[in-house]
């Protein structure tokens, strides 16, 4: 056999060596883009995880939400009514969460407000129903007793008298119109629902009277504002407005119904806004007498 050159040698040792240099650093590189996909495979899994179990909290509370709708009762018709309305809403949010992607945060997120929302007409419900209850045995006692001194003493009319209107006066605070069920949509030109902030045309605020036989009949005007995400009302050129509680305020639309007492469904149109904006939007609705009520619109 041959021997090889000396020199010729170590150039072919010297070329292999440059020829593995692309090869090492290949490696180098896999290894690394190995371990930074372990780390962040590792994260999204833990991140899962947590998500996971945040909806599973979340489906704990409703449920326990669910059950105190479900136990909560009335000896009040209209409270009754309103209870059921509520219990179909939170029926409708178990089942959305129950189908809804635990990674889909921005869902959870609106499920979760919408959470202490009904949590909140849970609170009022109660409040609601003890308040009742107290405010009828009183005054069913102080009457029976007014009535009582008027029988006995028909000399202390006119303080016995006194005594009466003052209780009808309380009761008269039972005659204020009620709403509920307030939500509130935006439509696009094609009158398909739509959350895109560039392509709304208007907004529906729809709504419902509730009955009261103690209200006064007749016609009945409903004022809607529209505060945008910072806090603007938004107008539609009409200059609306209307009073209450001694302030002017101005609406963003109204509209006037015939109330005889009965519930009544309506929807009040906010039409000819020349913009909106993206972020949330509060609708607050209001009558002559009182505020009705609010709801909220993300638009994206």
């Amino acid at each position: 056999m041959q021997k090889e050159d000396p020199i010729a040698r170590a150039e072919r040792i010297q070329a292999n060596k440059k020829n593995n240099v692309p090869v090492v650093i290949l490696a180098v590189v896999a290894a690394i883009l190995a371990i930074v996909l372990a780390v962040v495979a590792t994260k999204d899994y833990k991140m899962v995880k947590e998500l996971e179990q945040d909806k599973a909290d979340l489906q704990e509370r409703i449920t326990a939400l669910k059950t105190d709708f479900d136990n909560l009762t009335s000896d009040y018709d209209e409270i009754n009514k309103q209870l059921d309305s509520s219990r179909e809403e939170v029926a409708l949010l178990v089942d959305r969460i129950k189908r809804t992607e635990a990674t889909n945060r921005q869902k959870m997120r609106a499920y979760e407000k919408e959470l202490g929302t009904l949590r909140s007409i849970m609170k009022s419900y109660v409040v609601q129903i003890d308040s009742l209850n107290s405010v009828n045995l009183r005054l069913s006692t102080e009457l029976s007793n007014s009535r009582q001194e008027l029988a006995e003493a028909k000399g202390q009319n006119q303080e016995l008298t006194s005594k009466v209107n003052d209780l009808a006066s309380k009761v008269a605070t039972g005659s204020i119109v009620k709403a509920r069920g307030i939500a509130v949509e935006a439509y696009n030109a094609s009158e398909k629902k739509t959350d895109r902030s560039s392509r709304v045309k208007r907004l529906a605020v729809s709504l419902s009277l509730v009955e009261n036989d103690l209200a006064k009949k007749g016609p009945m005007t409903v004022y809607v504002r529209v505060l945008d995400p910072d806090g603007n009302i938004v107008l539609d050129g009409t200059n609306a407005s209307f009073y209450f509680e001694g302030e002017a305020l101005q609406a963003s639309a109204s509209r006037e119904v015939d109330y005889e007492g009965s519930e009544v469904d309506m929807i009040i149109y906010v039409n000819d806004v020349p913009e909106y904006v993206k972020g949330l939007y509060t609708v607050e609705v209001y009558s002559a007498q009182a505020k009705l009520g609010s709801a909220e619109l993300m638009l994206r």
